[in-house]
This record gives structure tokens, C-alpha cells and sequence, in this order.
């Protein structure tokens, strides 16, 4: 039987949400929207999705007069996302 995948980071965006912030200490969200040519509208969402899940943690602050949010990855989505790469291996293996 073959174990299945997890169904938040099955989504494109949200996976590749969580590779840039796998590889990163954090990052603001003009950096993520860069990275994965997201609309600002959809990575809003897909970052709370992932916030709601534990996975990312999400920091507001401001630099300067300018708003800034600030993710990164929790040890609880680094375990989601690794296992995710180990399950996906799997699959691979068949």
C-alpha cells in the first residue's frame, strides 16, 4: 500500500512555497512572489493555508513606513516537507 501524499503540499504553489523556504533562514513576500510568479491575491491565501497548518510561521513588521511580512519554514513543515520528499521517492521507486 502506498502512502499517500500530503494533500497541502500537493499543490504547486504551496510546494514551491516550501522548497524556496526550505532553502532559506526567511523571506518577505516580495521575494516568495518573485520566486514563484504568484499573484499577490494567491500567494496571500496559499501562505495563510500554510500558516493555519503550522507549517510557516508569518511575521508582520514594517521597514521604514513600509509593511513587510516575513515567512519561514517551522520544524513542523520542514518534517511535512521532507516527508513529502521521502513519500514522493516512493512513488518514484514503483
Amino acid at each position: 500500500m502506498r502512502k499517500e501524499l500530503d494533500p497541502l503540499l500537493h499543490s504547486p504553489l504551496r510546494l514551491t512555497i516550501m522548497s524556496v523556504l526550505v532553502s532559506v533562514e526567511k523571506a518577505d513576500f516580495t521575494f516568495l512572489q518573485q520566486q514563484t510568479g504568484a499573484t499577490s491575491g494567491n500567494l496571500s491565501v496559499q501562505l495563510d493555508k500554510l500558516s493555519t497548518a503550522g507549517y510557516i510561521e508569518i511575521e508582520k513588521t514594517f521597514k521604514g513606513k513600509k509593511p513587510r511580512t516575513l515567512c519561514r519554514i517551522t520544524d513542523r513543515g520542514l518534517d511535512a516537507f521532507r516527508q513529502y520528499a521521502e513519500t514522493l521517492k516512493g512513488y518514484l521507486n514503483v
